[in-house]
C-alpha cells in the first residue's frame, strides 16, 4: 500500500467490520457504543465490528460510528472517512460546561468554531487556519432543535489532549480567559482534518458535566444518569438534521444567500 488512498480503503472496513460499498453518505460519529446500539435497535440493523476498534452501523444512508475518545482517534477517522464519498459528518459528543454560571448537564451546545488546544490538529493544517464547522450543517442542527422545541448555547468550545485537569487551578484561569463555552476532546481536530480533507462537518455537543466547579465534576453514577435521560434525544436531533439535508437536497459544503 503505496498511498493515502490505498492504506484508508483498507483500513476503514478493518477498524468498522464494515464494506466500503455499504457506507452511508453521510456519517454520524460519536464516542460511546450506546448511541450505535439505539441507532441500530431504531432502524432494525446489525451492529458491526464488535470484534473491531469502531462500531458501527447504517440506515436510510446514514452510518453512525464510534471512533472512541481523544483527538488522535478523531484524526484518524477523519482520514479513514476519506476513502468513501462522504457527504457530511456529524459529530455527537459530550463536554463539559464551561460557564456554570449559564450551562447545566443536559444543554445542548452547537459550536461555531473551536479553539486547536489539542496538539493532533498541528500535524494537519497550520496553527493560524482556524477550526470552523460546515455552516450549512449547523444551520440544520439548529433548525431540527427549534423543532425539538430545545434551546441551545452557541460559542467556541476548547478542543485538549489534557486529562485529569479539573484540579489545576492554572488551567482552569486559562479557560476562564478564553471565554469558552465548553470544552472536549474532538472537536477541533474534527473541523481541521474535515477541512484537510474536504470534508463538510459540523458538531452538536452535549454538555455531560459543569467541571469548573468541585461538585460538576463527572462521575461514574452521574453519566449513567445522564445518558439515560439525553443521550436519545441527542441522536435524535442528530438523525434528523442529517434526514433534513437530505429530503431538502442541500449542499453541505457551501450554502448560497
Amino acid at each position: 500500500m503505496k498511498t493515502k488512498q490505498q492504506i484508508v480503503e483498507n483500513w476503514l472496513p478493518r477498524y468498522t467490520g464494515t464494506k466500503l460499498a455499504e457506507f452511508g453518505q453521510y456519517i454520524i460519529l460519536v464516542n460511546f457504543s450506546n448511541y450505535v446500539e439505539m441507532f441500530a435497535e431504531r432502524f432494525q440493523v446489525e451492529v458491526r465490528g464488535r470484534d473491531r476498534s469502531m462500531l458501527s452501523a447504517t440506515a436510510h444512508n446514514i452510518t453512525i460510528i464510534n471512533f472512541g475518545m481523544g483527538s488522535p482517534n478523531a484524526a484518524t477517522i477523519m482520514d479513514l472517512l476519506t476513502a468513501v464519498k462522504v457527504k457530511g459528518v456529524l459529530f455527537l459528543g459530550k463536554c463539559g460546561g464551561l460557564r456554570h454560571d449559564k450551562n447545566k448537564v443536559g444543554d445542548f451546545i452547537l459550536p461555531i468554531a473551536a479553539i486547536r488546544g489539542e496538539g493532533t490538529s498541528n500535524d494537519y493544517m497550520p496553527p493560524e487556519v482556524p477550526a470552523l464547522p460546515a455552516f450549512a450543517l449547523q444551520k440544520a442542527i439548529s433548525t431540527t432543535i427549534r423543532d425539538y422545541e430545545q434551546d441551545y448555547w452557541t460559542g467556541t468550545v476548547y478542543t485538549t489532549n489534557r486529562r485529569v485537569w479539573e484540579h489545576k487551578e492554572d488551567f482552569k484561569e486559562y479557560l476562564r480567559e478564553l471565554r469558552c463555552m465548553a470544552i472536549d476532546m474532538e472537536t477541533a481536530t474534527i473541523f481541521t482534518v474535515a477541512f484537510k480533507n474536504h470534508i463538510p462537518a459540523g458538531a452538536l455537543l452535549l454538555v455531560s458535566d459543569i467541571p469548573m466547579i468541585p461538585e460538576g465534576v463527572k462521575t461514574d453514577e452521574g453519566d449513567k444518569k445522564n445518558a439515560a435521560r439525553f443521550s436519545d434525544l441527542h441522536l435524535s436531533v442528530g438523525i434528523d438534521s442529517l434526514k433534513q439535508l437530505m429530503s431538502n437536497s442541500l449542499t453541505v459544503k457551501h450554502l448560497k444567500f
